[in-house]
Parts: structure tokens; sequence; C-alpha cells
């Protein structure tokens, strides 16, 4: 971290506050959070607009109504320097008279990454980079995983017992958890920009994948990976399309006569190899889709999990056990020597309701 103040990681603090509200809201664009203070009051304030824009300092200086003139503005990451569909906020910033601008994180956009560092001090601007630095990119991790690794951000979310089943072997699993986890489950999913299942999870649970929380209106791309097509015609899925976007990854040559109820449903279709994870993520990062939540069911988990293609773990566990015979949450992952077992770093616990959710971050063990 630069030798800043305590003021300053107190204000940064307040920015990522800001940003932590428009998660999973901003796709493509980062959520990003700023706030403008003079002496020591803040004076304005915002985060990124929902769908991306506007941005989230030039929201704070159009709030600010002329008063940032010599204030100090804080930002979680870098400001953009590149003429868009707005102009670039770092000549925002300048044209505001701001004497001092502190960044979280620069942008790792090879087209920004440090320019509009150099704009503000090439302006006479003061110019901190790097407080709060690690706490800045964990917040915005689907978006450097597009620029970096050409894919978004993969959640895995599992509901299952103690002993880690997702479902009776008859198939049974309504409901694993109580009403608080599955509330709760909404709220995540309003975290994300996507929900992914597989075609078996439609065809047993015929969900709806949409995000129902009171206070938040959340259109969530949900998808489907479906091989073949078999997801049913007169699935909640297809049958709710035009309202909530559905994309369904197939492998198929489409068939007018067939797959009319697809073609006619509103469902976008993306023909590739569903098998692929690779490829079905870099299509999803052309698309903008930054944070992906992975529902299910257990083989797709496993085959992200076989992939290394995950960031992150969340399990609501409830307090019962199902037994040898029931389903188990991992799937064929088929392990047989412990330097072949998947690891992660315990990042959170909390109790909600009777069932405890669990949050890891990804760590491959190395024998």
């Amino acid at each position: 971290m630069p030798d800043t103040s305590e003021i300053d990681i107190q204000y940064m603090r307040c920015a990522l506050a800001l940003a932590q509200r428009g998660v999973g809201r901003t796709a493509p664009n980062p959520s990003v959070g700023c706030v403008i203070v003079k002496d020591n009051i803040v004076i304005s304030r915002a985060r990124t607009a929902d769908l991306g824009r506007p941005h989230a300092e030039s929201i704070a200086i159009e709030k600010a109504e002329g008063r940032a003139h010599g204030a100090t503005l804080y930002v979680t990451l870098e400001p953009c320097a590149h003429h868009g569909i707005t102009p670039p906020c770092v000549q925002s910033i300048i044209d505001a008279n701001i004497n001092r601008v502190v960044i979280g994180i620069l942008d790792p956009n090879p087209d920004i990454n440090g320019k509009s560092v150099k704009m503000l001090e090439d302006a006479g601007i003061e110019v901190i980079v790097g407080v709060l630095e690690d706490e800045c990119k964990e917040l915005n991790s689907g978006f450097f995983n597009l620029i970096g690794n050409n894919r978004p951000h993969v959640t895995l979310k599992i509901a299952c017992s103690l002993d880690g089943k997702i479902a009776l072997e008859n198939g049974d699993s309504q409901w694993i958890t109580g009403e608080l986890a599955r509330r709760h489950a909404h709220l995540l999913r309003s975290r994300h920009d996507a929900v992914l299942v597989g075609v078996g999870t439609v065809i047993k649970d015929d969900p709806m994948l949409s995000t129902r929380f009171d206070g938040i209106d959340h259109n969530i791309v949900r998808i489907v990976l479906d091989t073949n097509l078999k997801t049913p015609k007169n699935s909640i899925l297809l049958k709710s399309a035009y309202a909530v976007r559905l994309w369904v990854f197939h492998g198929k040559e489409i068939e007018r006569n067939s797959d009319i109820d697809f073609i006619s449903s509103g469902a976008v279709l993306h023909q590739c190899n569903p098998q692929d994870l690779e490829e079905v993520l870099n299509i999803l990062a052309k698309k903008g889709i930054t944070r992906l939540l992975v529902e299910g069911g257990s083989q797709i988990h496993a085959s992200f999990l076989k992939k290394g293609l995950f960031d992150e773990l969340i399990i609501y566990r409830a307090p019962i056990i199902l037994g040898a015979e029931s389903k188990s949450c991992s799937g064929n992952l088929d392990t047989k020597y412990l330097s072949e077992s998947y690891g992660f770093n315990l990042s959170d616990v909390r109790n909600i309701g009777s069932d405890v959710i669990e949050t890891y971050k990804a760590k491959r063990l190395i024998a």
C-alpha cells in the first residue's frame, strides 16, 4: 500500500461500500464507487449506474454541482481515459478542478492501464494509487478475470446436507435448506450477471432461475447447457424467455420443425460444444458477462472443478444427514489420490436460520 493516511483509507472504504451495491448490476462494466471530499466533508458520492453507465466519477462530479474545486476524489478503480458513449471520466475530473485523486487500483484494460494517472499528473493533480488495492481488485474480480483470463468470475453454489448430499436416491431434494437460506440464494443471484444450470436440472426441477427478492429489480441472464435441445417445450424457462433473458448453449443443428419452440420463445441460442466449458466461458466473456453463478447439477459442478474453472464455492449446508445412498454434491470427480484433491481457502461462515453458509476461495492442493 502507498504511504497514505487513515483518512484516505476511511474514504476509500466508503467508496468500496458504494461499489458493493452495484455488483452484479453493471456488466459489462465494473462496479466502481466514488466519493468526493472537501475540508473533510463528503460533498458527493456515487456508484456506477445499472447497466454500466454513467460512470461513478461522472455522476459524483455532476451531483457536486460545482463544489468539487480543490477537493479530493476517491475512486475504487482508475478512471477511464478513452472516449466511448460518454466522455472520459479523467477529463471530467480535470475540468472539475479537483486537486487530488486517490485510486484503489489501476484499470487492467491495456487501453487505460496507467494512462489516466499520467493525464491527471500532467494536469497538476496529485495522484495516489493502491489504497486498499486487494479489496478493490476482489470487488471486481469478474472484470479482472474478463481482461486477464477471458472468462467471468465463476461461483459454484451448492445446497447440501451435513454429509454433502444434494438429494435422496429417488431424486427428492425440495427443500434441503430452510426458507431464509433460499431467500439468501436469491440475493446471491442478484450479485451475479448470469446463472447457469445443466439441462438435467431443468428437466428434473423446472426452475425459473430468476432473482426474486423484495426491493431488488435484477434481470439476470439464465443459461442452460443443453447439447441436444432437450429443454421441455412447456418449461418455465421457455415460457418466460421474453420476460427474463434465456441463453441456451447447444451442439445440434437447428431444425425449424422440431425446434420451433426454441426459435419462437425468445431464447437466444448459442451453437457450440456445451461440454467445452472453456468455450462456453469465452462466449460469455465476449457477451460481457463478468460474474457467473453455477447452480448445478452435481455433474456440472464436477465438470467446472475438473477443469479448474472456478473462483469461489458457496455451500448452503442444512443440519440434516441423508445417508450414503443419497446423491453427492461432487458428482463424478473420482479422485484417487490426495494430490488430485481440490482444496479451498475458507473465507466466511455464517448462520442463516437453522442452516450455515460457507464461502470458500479456490485453491488447488499440491502434493
